[in-house]
């Protein structure tokens, strides 16, 4: 026979495909990792060169390298069908084109029944090894048997006809006693109505930077909301009309990292009549740190409130540069006290704004006091022309309250220059990335807990904490970004559940500032098992084997790996969870804790200042540059070191990340014993692929989540979160999907249930969010069952 140019066409391509894999292997093996990818980029090499010679055997040589391949996979899998597909996919696609090209290398005239058949023979082998593998999944447990006599919520609220606080109430169980909408009848729900708020940046500069997170308040007929740029609306409870709305006008300049509004407060005014302005009000943080107080019936301003219906909570902070002091999360209102803490932005500057804590009054709009951790006497402003101590551990996210024991639960970030810490004063070791109990009446700490001992990962405490009864002790529970969950006395502090300690890896460029040991929980976790090199993933052999040679080169030694100079280190988990603000759902009754959490890695790295500078990374007030990416270089001035963060440890190229799936999940906890119930992944490859483009795939893959749960005295679990753009209804026995429906944009928020006029509703903002990557929008979207 004559030459084949299809087969050397394909020769020439799998050569190519050989020898990268021959030289990339050969390298991965030199630095300790597996030596498949130099065995099957020489038998690549092998079937290149006798296919372009025109042999049938270097058909066979790539088969039976697909053999290998499959088997191989299937060692290094552990049952996770995702694992998979760089052992798979791609070599089945090679595959199909070499077994079309043999029969133009023999003259047998069955040459194209047996290509075809091998083609199916190995299309089988491939499906049965996904379902194999899909079919397992973790199972479901029994729920509690004994329904627990209830959880008794010291915040003096509840929900069912209203949603009266971000997380329900201040307890922050985020669950609804409603039943009209049950696991038997919620496939029927249908939207009830879609409200656009408007509300984004209007400079492109910061359209980059959008992400509204937030979740609406119902109380009485309206819901309340703010949008991305802090413009408050409320909204017909039952239609979505809009009843009114207010524009503090915050400038584009003052939006931080994101334009988070994450919600509003609700607040009435002891002993003042219904009908008398200002009663009821709606009380606002802002981008650029105001508190705005509205009437909750007309939005007009509360004139009572400081004068002016607004306070500045920058007073006594000094200079206070645009974007770098923020509030984000809805204040807790405690004893008619308005407890406010500040988004001190991450990475920028040593002597960033303080990271003060503060509590106004809820009526006039003053000043009740500041607690400040390095000037802990000082119970106002600060004394005349000092400030408050600057870049102090700061609380960016929600928090707790107990209307009983007159106590907020504030969860602490980390100081200014996060990843560095040498230089920091006594009191910023002892309350950063920790929960701190603060009287709210004196404004001074009862107690604390810390989770991490000087933190140079980022893990702040994220997760609004929520007020539960454990075992007749009033108590908190804590998720932390490093997915321990702590339950603590409320009253003191103390924890009730089993607490143990675990080396931590030493070294990096401070090893006199690191701990040597560092705290976690042994009642329960979410977080995963180490990494190891066959975590590494792609979607195809060539970019596992990449990030596998990325691994091999890092530093990891497990959790709380410090980061260096010079060379890389894993943070897993990242910097995203764990838990984030997202929070965890509580269902009193049955005693059951919700919890979404993200499962991915942070590839980190410490740059000398010399180097960041020739780089041009500086400080948000000295840059016209604002990195809204997940891998960026944040400058830490102030420090001999700046810091470069792949966050969720990303290929430039095919923009996939360097972990196998899943990326994120949901588990169900019996609070009594501490015990797993189910534990799902959360998304689907509906808005996810290569290159970021949507596969449009219906397959649980487990995405990144942001956003958290509601649950119901029903039996259902509403969230959205993951960055597939969907709503959905989970079961509360089984934690399968029983409804989902699509989104017009990404669902990074935590819905609500309320109920009006007799029927019951699902809301959810959907906003979308630049770091997770999904589609920007300003829909206010109502589900209900149909009318009778």
């Amino acid at each position: 026979m004559g030459r084949s140019w299809p087969a050397i066409i394909i020769a020439v391509l799998i050569g190519l495909i050989g020898l990268v894999l021959t030289v990339g292997g050969a390298y991965l093996a030199v630095l300790g990792g597996s030596i498949y990818y130099l065995i099957a980029g020489i038998a690549m090499l092998a079937s290149a060169w006798f296919l372009f010679r025109g042999r049938l055997l270097g058909g066979w040589i790539y088969c039976a390298l697909f053999v290998l391949s499959a088997i191989w996979g299937l060692a290094e899998a552990r049952g996770n069908a995702w694992a998979m597909v760089p052992w798979l996919i791609a070599p089945f696609v090679l595959l199909i084109a070499v077994a079309l090209v043999m029969p133009t290398l023999t003259s047998d005239r069955n040459r194209w029944k047996w290509a075809g058949g091998g083609i199916a023979g190995a299309l089988v082998t491939v499906i049965a090894i996904f379902g194999l593998l899909a079919g397992g999944g973790s199972p479901s447990l029994a729920l509690p048997a004994q329904m627990s006599p209830g959880m008794t919520d010291p915040s003096g609220l509840a929900t069912g006809g209203d949603w009266p606080t971000y997380g329900g109430t201040y307890a922050n169980w985020r669950y609804s006693p409603l039943t009209q909408i049950s696991p038997d009848n919620v496939g029927k729900l249908q939207k009830a109505w879609e409200t656009h708020t408007g509300g984004t940046p209007t400079s492109a500069a910061f359209r980059k930077l959008y992400g509204t997170e937030n979740t609406p308040l119902k109380v009485g007929n309206l819901l309340y909301m703010c949008t991305a740029k802090n413009v408050v609306v409320a909204l017909d409870a039952a239609t979505g009309k809009t009843a009114w709305r207010f524009d503090p006008k915050v400038p584009d300049a003052w939006i931080p990292y994101t334009t988070a509004c994450r919600g509003v407060a609700y607040y009435q005014v002891p002993g003042e009549a219904a009908g008398t302005p200002c009663a009821s009000r709606i009380i606002e943080g802002t981008l650029d740190s105001r508190l705005i107080a509205l009437d909750a019936a007309t939005g007009a301003p509360c004139a009572e409130f400081n004068g002016t219906g607004q306070q500045d909570t920058k007073i006594g902070m000094g200079q206070v540069y645009p974007g770098l002091a923020s509030i984000n999360s809805a204040p807790s209102i405690v004893r008619g006290i308005v407890v406010v803490g500040h988004q001190i932005l991450d990475g920028q500057y040593r002597g960033a704004p303080s990271g003060v804590i503060q509590g106004f009054d809820a009526k006039t709009g003053k000043l009740a006091w500041a607690w400040d951790m390095v000037h802990p006497d000082w119970t106002g402003y600060p004394p005349a022309g000092q400030t408050w101590a600057r870049g102090t551990p700061n609380m960016w996210t929600g928090s707790a309250g107990d209307e009983k024991l007159g106590l907020v639960y504030v969860p602490l970030g980390n100081v200014a220059d996060d990843y560095i810490s040498t230089g920091r004063t006594p009191q910023e070791n002892a309350y950063s990335s920790s929960i701190v109990a603060i009287d709210v009446t004196t404004g001074k700490p009862r107690w604390s807990f810390q989770a991490v001992k000087k933190d140079v990962w980022d893990y702040d405490f994220g997760s609004p904490p929520s007020l539960i009864d454990y075992k007749g002790t009033a108590a908190l529970i804590v998720p932390s970004k490093q997915g321990d969950l702590y339950i603590l006395d409320r009253a003191t502090g103390r924890a009730l559940t089993p607490i143990g300690s675990i080396a931590a890896p030493q070294g990096g460029i401070e090893p006199s500032e690191r701990a040597p040991r560092q705290i976690v929980s042994l009642w329960q976790t979410l977080r995963k098992p180490p990494l190891v090199e066959s975590d590494m993933w792609g979607m195809s052999p060539i970019d596992q084997m990449l990030c596998r040679i990325q691994f091999k080169r890092a530093d990891y030694r497990g959790e709380f790996t410090p980061p260096n100079v010079g060379r890389n280190s894993v943070e897993y988990p990242g910097y995203n969870g764990g838990s984030d603000w997202g929070g965890v759902s509580i269902d009193p009754v049955r005693g059951i804790l919700i919890a979404n959490y993200n499962d991915t890695p942070n590839l980190v790295r410490l740059l000398p200042r010399a180097e960041a500078d020739k780089m041009g990374i500086k400080p948000r007030f000295a840059s016209k540059e604002i990195s809204s990416k997940s891998h960026s270089v944040d400058p830490q001035w102030g420090v001999p070191y700046a810091i470069d963060v792949n966050a969720g440890w990303r290929m430039p190229f095919t923009k996939l990340m360097c972990k196998r799936p899943p990326y994120g999940g949901i588990r169900a906890i019996d609070i009594a014993t501490g015990q797993t119930l189910w534990d799902r992944p959360l998304g689907t490859a509906r808005r996810n692929g290569p290159f970021n483009l949507p596969t449009m795939l219906p397959l649980t893959i487990g995405t990144p989540n942001n956003g958290g749960a509601v649950t119901t005295a029903s039996g259902l679990i509403f969230i959205a979160a993951a960055t597939d753009d969907l709503i959905r209804a989970i079961d509360l026995k089984s934690g399968k999907t029983v409804w989902s429906a699509p989104l017009p944009a990404g669902g990074q928020a935590t819905p609500i249930v309320y109920q009006q006029d007799g029927r019951e509703y699902l809301a959810i903002f959907a906003g979308g969010h630049h770091f997770m990557e999904t589609p920007a929008g300003d829909s206010v979207i109502a589900y209900a069952l149909p009318r009778r």
